[in-house]
């Protein structure tokens, strides 16, 4: 790789204590009524996780604008919620019945099915209200909501990759179903997550264009690794049930075209990754760091 990893982890964790600063700030606090929603929510939020997505944004952000612009955090932590109430109803009975998520029970394992899809809910709509006051010239929050809510939705979005990777269970999935099921599905909301940062940051339509690809490709990559992943880890190493996919018969990469293949085409995405940003030069550093990273990860 070109690229090491070795000066990531300062990077991470300072992403991570401004995201968790800022949704500790944000949500509402687990002694406000109605307590159960409330304690629903930051079950899941507080969970732990790499928050990839904030710090994706925080870095594209930086990048463009030289340093990290002031309130871009609650960029961060409103795509965290996003993420996290996906999570929340994906691992319900009705989709993927999943009992582990971070490391320790699921929302709904705790709380009930009822009060974890609300939670879901509730992280939604908590989510566009932050959006709604971000602190940014208009123009660029118009953009920003616009990117994040096509993102998750149906077309080409997040809803629409789960749809259809529920309905390609148990089938005979072509490499264009997958590529289709796992651009949406994750993919949309890292692309999104990198260019609702540049936006915020004040990038200008061709500086989007390149962040977009980059988004596009090393989304893709993790969804490969992360599949990758779930039958090569334990349950212990990922933090969540391990072998689910084989066990639902799932469409993935692995289960096309091998791990080693499968591999090889998450190494070649991030090499494209980086080369959507080359213009930045230096500038771009981090970001080619973390598309290698999301490659060679382990979790």
């Amino acid at each position: 790789m070109l690229y090491s990893t070795l000066m990531l982890a300062p990077i991470m964790q300072q992403g991570q204590a401004l995201t968790d600063a800022a949704l500790e700030r944000l949500l509402p606090a687990a002694t406000q009524h109605p307590v159960s929603i409330h304690q629903a929510m930051r079950h899941s939020v507080f969970a732990g996780g790499k928050r990839l997505r904030p710090i994706l944004c925080l870095q594209a952000s930086q990048m463009i604008a030289g340093a990290l612009p002031a309130g871009v955090d609650e960029l961060g932590a409103a795509l965290e919620m996003l993420h996290t109430y996906s999570l929340i109803h994906d691992d319900l009975p009705a989709l993927d019945n999943d009992d582990l998520r971070r490391g320790r029970p699921t929302c709904h394992k705790v709380f009930g099915d009822a009060i974890a899809i609300l939670a879901g809910d509730a992280l939604q709509t908590q989510a566009y209200e932050v959006l709604a006051k971000l602190r940014c010239p208009a123009e660029a929050r118009v953009r920003i909501i616009a990117e994040i809510a096509r993102g998750t939705g149906t077309v080409d979005g997040m809803i629409g990759g789960q749809v259809v990777d529920l309905e390609a269970e148990r089938s005979q999935p072509d490499v264009q179903m997958i590529e289709y099921i796992h651009r949406s599905k994750t993919a949309a909301l890292i692309t999104a997550s990198v260019v609702s940062g540049g936006l915020y940051a004040g990038a200008e339509d061709a500086a989007v264009t390149q962040l977009r690809a980059f988004g596009q490709s090393i989304g893709l990559a993790f969804q490969i690794v992360d599949d990758v992943l779930d039958v090569t880890q334990t349950s212990e190493q990922l933090g969540k049930t391990a072998g689910k996919d084989a066990a639902a018969q799932k469409a993935t990469y692995p289960a096309l075209f091998g791990v080693e293949e499968s591999l090889k085409k998450a190494e070649g995405l991030a090499a494209s990754a980086c080369v959507a940003l080359a213009s930045f030069g230096a500038r771009a550093a981090t970001l080619k760091e973390l598309a290698i990273f999301l490659v060679e990860r382990k979790n």
